[in-house]
C-alpha cells in the first residue's frame, strides 16, 4: 500500500507520497488555490503508478481538510482521515505537511480512518461530534437569545432561507447560480475561504445578483480540534478573501461552523469574532449524493415557515444539488413560500431572561 498525503496551505495544497516502507514514492507537488481537479488528476496518476507495481494508493488527510475527500471519493480514490492525536504540531496556519500525514499511515495503518461518501470527512467521530454538540446547548441558548445566532428562531411567516455551504466551486456555483437568476431567488453562500481565494469570478457573480457571501472558514476543518488562534485565523483570512468582492462592508458578518461542529468553548471564540452563528432547519444531505429526487423531496418535506435549508455548491460534484434546485424553488412556491438571505429572515427572538 501507498499513501498519499494531502494538506492544505494558506496559497492551496500539497501532495506527497510514500511507499510502505516510508520512503519517497514521488516527490512533492503544490497546487494553487482552485486547482482541485489537478490535485485529483495527480492522485489518480499516482494511482496508476501503483497499480503498475501491484499496489494500491489511498490519500490521506487531517481533520482540518473538509474541502476534498468528497471529490476524491467522487473519483475512485480510497481517503483516510488522520486525527490531531497522530500526527505532530501543526504549522501556524494550514495543516502538516504532506509527507507527515503520509507517514501516520505508514507508522500505523490502524490509526487513520477510511471514509466514504455517505459517512463523510467525520467518519468515524460522530459520537464524539454530538456530544461536544450537546454540550453547547447552554452557551448556544445564550447566543440565540442576544442575537448572535440564527437558528429556530426567525418567526412565522412563510418564508425560508437557502444556502450553499463549501464553494465557490464551478461549475456546480454557476450552475446553481443560473437557476437562481432564472427564478429570482436571492440565496445565502458560506464559502470556504481557499476556494473564495481562487475562484473571484463566482464571487463577483453573486454579489452582484444580490446573494449574500458569508464565512465558512478557510479550509473546512473540524472546529473542536483547533486552537482559539486557528480558529480566529481561520475566519478572519476568510472574511479578507470575501472582502475583495464585496467590499469593506459586506453587511451582518453570518458564519456557519463546519458540520455545525461546536464546543461552549469554540462558541465562545467564534463570540469574540463578532460573527453570528448560522446553523440550520432543514438538511437533505445533499452531501451524501443521494439523487436529485430525494434531495428535492427532503427539503419540501422539512420545509416549514422561517426555516434555513442547507444545501451544498462545493465540497465535490454538486451536479445532482444544481439538478434538484428548480424543483425546490417551484415546490416551495407552490406552497406559498417566498425566499430570503439568511440576514433578511424575520427574526422572532425569544425574551431575554
Amino acid at each position: 500500500m501507498r499513501f498519499s498525503g494531502v494538506a492544505w496551505t494558506g496559497s492551496g495544497f500539497e501532495v506527497a507520497a510514500l511507499d510502505a516502507a516510508g520512503r519517497s514514492a514521488a516527490s512533492p507537488v503544490r497546487f494553487a488555490a482552485g486547482q482541485v481537479g489537478a490535485v485529483t488528476a495527480h492522485l489518480l496518476g499516482l494511482r496508476r503508478e501503483a497499480a503498475a507495481v501491484g499496489e494500491e494508493l489511498a490519500a490521506v488527510i487531517d481533520s482540518t481538510n473538509g474541502m476534498l475527500d468528497g471529490g476524491l471519493m467522487a473519483a475512485g480514490l480510497a481517503v483516510y482521515r488522520a486525527d490531531p492525536w497522530v500526527l505532530p504540531a501543526r504549522p501556524a496556519f494550514g495543516s502538516v505537511p504532506a509527507a507527515e500525514l503520509a507517514r501516520s499511515a505508514v507508522r500505523d495503518p490502524a490509526s487513520v480512518v477510511r471514509l466514504g461518501i455517505d459517512t463523510g470527512t467525520l467518519g468515524g467521530r460522530s459520537a464524539e461530534m454530538v456530544a461536544a454538540i450537546d454540550s453547547s446547548a447552554a452557551e448556544l441558548e445564550s447566543m440565540i437569545r442576544s442575537g448572535r445566532c440564527l437558528w429556530g428562531n426567525t418567526g412565522d411567516r412563510p418564508v425560508v432561507a437557502l444556502t450553499f455551504d463549501d464553494g465557490p466551486n464551478p461549475p456546480h456555483t454557476d450552475r446553481i447560480l443560473d437557476v437562481l437568476d432564472r427564478y429570482a431567488v436571492p440565496a445565502t453562500f458560506f464559502c470556504v475561504g481557499l476556494h473564495a481565494l481562487a475562484h473571484r469570478a463566482e464571487l463577483d457573480r453573486m454579489a452582484a445578483a444580490g446573494h449574500q457571501i458569508a464565512n465558512h472558514t478557510w479550509s473546512h476543518p473540524y472546529l473542536p480540534d483547533l486552537s482559539r488562534t486557528e480558529l480566529l485565523d481561520q475566519l478572519g483570512r476568510t472574511d479578507e478573501a470575501i472582502a475583495k468582492a464585496v467590499g469593506d462592508d459586506p453587511g451582518p458578518r453570518m458564519f456557519r461552523p463546519p458540520y455545525g461542529g461546536r464546543t461552549p468553548e469554540v462558541l465562545r471564540w467564534i463570540g469574540e469574532s463578532g460573527a453570528t452563528v448560522v446553523l440550520w432547519d432543514v438538511e437533505p444531505c445533499d452531501w451524501s449524493m443521494p439523487g436529485p429526487d430525494a434531495i428535492t423531496r427532503a427539503v419540501l418535506d422539512q420545509a416549514r415557515p422561517g426555516a434555513v435549508v442547507l444545501l451544498h455548491d462545493g465540497g465535490g460534484d454538486r451536479s445532482q444539488t444544481a439538478a434538484a434546485l428548480p424543483g425546490i424553488i417551484e415546490g416551495l412556491t407552490a406552497r406559498g413560500y417566498a425566499f430570503a438571505r439568511v440576514d433578511e429572515l424575520p427574526v422572532d427572538r425569544p425574551p431575554a431572561v
